[in-house]
C-alpha cells in the first residue's frame, strides 16, 4: 500500500512538471477536466492547480459510487498532489518549439497517468469517466479518453487559435497511446493455477475480482500428488493483485500466465457487482486469508 502511494506521489509530480514545463507555457491543453481548468485559468487568471482540483469534485462523487471509495481517495490524493506541485514547479519551458513541447509533454503526461492507473488511482476528470465506461465495454481506455477530449479541444480552437488546438491534439494523441502501453487494462491474460488449497483460493479470487473460474482435479506427473487447478481470465492490470492474493493463500502454488488473444463468452464484471454489492469495496490486496480454513485444507 505504501509503495503504491509513493509511486502515485512520483507520478503526480511528473504530471505537474509536464504541465508547467511543456504544456502551459505554450497554452497547450491536456484535455478533459484539466483542459477545461486550463481554459478557465487563461480567461480568468485564476490558479490552474486549484481549478483542476475544484472541477474534479463532482467527478470524484461519480467515482465514489461507481468505482469505490478507495479508488476515489487515491485519485483525490493524486489530484491534490498535482495541484500542489504545480505551485512549486516554475512554468519555465525547456524548448521554444511548440511541436517538441506537445510531443514530449504528451508522452510525459501519458506515462504519469498510466502509472497512476496501475497504482490503483487516477488523475480525475475524464479518466474516471472513462474507467466507469470501460467497466461495461472492453476497448482501450486511452482511445476512449482521446475521443472524449476532442470536444474540449474544439472549444479551445474557437476560444484561442486553431493552431494551438492542433498542437493540443498532438499532445492528446501521444498521451492516449502511452496510456494504453503503460496501463494495458484491455489486455487479457489466462492463469492456470495449480494449488493444494483450491477451494479457498477459488473463493478468494471470485470475491476479490468478480471473475468466474474453472476448477479441475489434476495430478502431478512426477509427484503423483492430487491437486486442484484453477483456470481464470483476468486483465493485465489485475495481475499484480492476483499474484499477491495467490501468495497469501498458497505460497507454494504453481502459476502459469499466458496472454489471451481472444475471448468468447461472458467476461464483464458488472453482473457480479450487482449480485454482490457488499463486495464492491473489497480490494485484492486487503483480502485476509482465513488461516483456519487454510490449515484444514492443508491437513486434508
Amino acid at each position: 500500500m505504501l509503495a503504491r502511494l509513493f509511486v502515485i506521489v512520483l507520478a503526480s509530480v511528473l504530471l505537474a512538471a509536464a504541465y508547467n514545463i511543456f504544456l502551459l507555457p505554450f497554452h497547450l491543453l491536456s484535455g478533459g477536466v484539466t483542459g477545461i481548468a486550463m481554459i478557465i485559468a487563461v480567461l480568468t487568471k485564476l490558479n490552474t492547480g486549484w481549478l483542476i482540483f475544484a472541477l474534479n469534485v463532482p467527478v470524484f462523487l461519480l467515482g465514489f459510487f461507481k468505482l469505490g471509495k478507495r479508488f476515489v481517495l487515491k485519485s483525490a490524493f493524486s489530484v491534490a498532489l498535482t495541484s500542489l506541485a504545480m505551485q512549486w514547479i516554475p512554468q519555465q519551458p525547456v524548448t521554444d518549439d511548440p511541436i517538441l513541447a506537445s510531443v514530449f509533454g504528451g508522452v510525459l503526461v501519458g506515462i504519469a497517468i498510466g502509472v497512476i492507473f496501475r497504482s490503483g488511482g487516477s488523475t480525475g476528470g475524464f479518466d474516471i469517466i472513462g474507467m466507469v465506461l470501460t467497466q461495461k465495454k472492453e476497448f482501450p481506455l486511452g482511445e476512449l479518453i482521446f475521443f472524449m477530449n476532442v470536444l474540449v479541444v474544439s472549444v479551445a480552437g474557437f476560444l484561442f487559435t486553431w493552431e494551438q488546438a492542433l498542437y493540443t491534439l498532438v499532445t492528446m494523441f501521444a498521451t492516449s497511446k502511452v496510456i494504453d502501453v503503460v496501463h494495458t487494462r484491455h489486455v487479457k491474460l489466462t492463469l492456470m493455477i495449480v494449488t493444494k488449497r483450491g477451494e479457498l483460493l477459488r473463493k478468494r479470487l471470485v470475491e476479490a475480482f468478480y471473475r468466474g473460474a474453472t476448477m479441475l482435479d489434476v495430478e502431478g506427473a512426477y509427484s503423483r500428488r492430487k491437486r486442484k487447478m484453477l483456470v481464470m481470465v483476468i486483465t493485465r492490470v489485475e495481475l499484480e493483485d492476483v499474484k499477491r492474493l495467490i501468495l497469501k493463500v498458497d505460497p507454494a502454488a504453481f502459476v502459469n500466465v499466458t496472454e489471451t488473444i481472444e475471448i468468447m463468452g461472458r467476461f464483464h464484471k458488472e453482473a457480479a457487482r450487482k449480485r454482490n454489492p457488499e463486495l464492491h469495496e473489497k480490494l485484492p490486496a486487503e483480502v485476509e486469508v482465513d488461516e483456519a480454513v487454510a490449515s484444514a485444507q492443508t491437513a486434508k
